[in-house]
């Protein structure tokens, strides 16, 4: 199921993980590990955010997916499953049929 993932950022912890140089690192290795087919990064709410859209193919994953975020920044997490333009068709055509 394609899903967003939003994360509102800690702003004390992200600007320590700068200083350190672990926050490309850590943003990297998550990245890496949803494989997501868009990733966006900016401020919201006066904080940095990440939003990630990837697909979960099970809930059992929301763990291994949320505690890098939750842990090493802090952050307050939002996970919503979504679609694409296609997906929406898609549904739409099957509620027609």
């Amino acid at each position: 199921m394609r899903v967003m993932l939003r994360a509102r950022l800690d702003t004390q912890v992200t600007n320590e993980a700068y200083r350190n140089g672990t926050l490309p690192k850590l943003i990297q290795s998550v990245t890496e590990q949803l494989k997501p087919e868009a990733a966006y990064f900016g401020p919201s709410d006066g904080g940095r955010t990440a939003t990630f859209v990837f697909d979960m193919q099970d809930s059992s994953e929301i763990p291994a997916v949320a505690e890098p975020f939750l842990l090493e920044l802090g952050a307050e997490i939002e996970i919503h499953p979504v679609m694409n333009a296609e997906d929406l068709r898609k549904g739409l055509a099957a509620q027609q049929g």
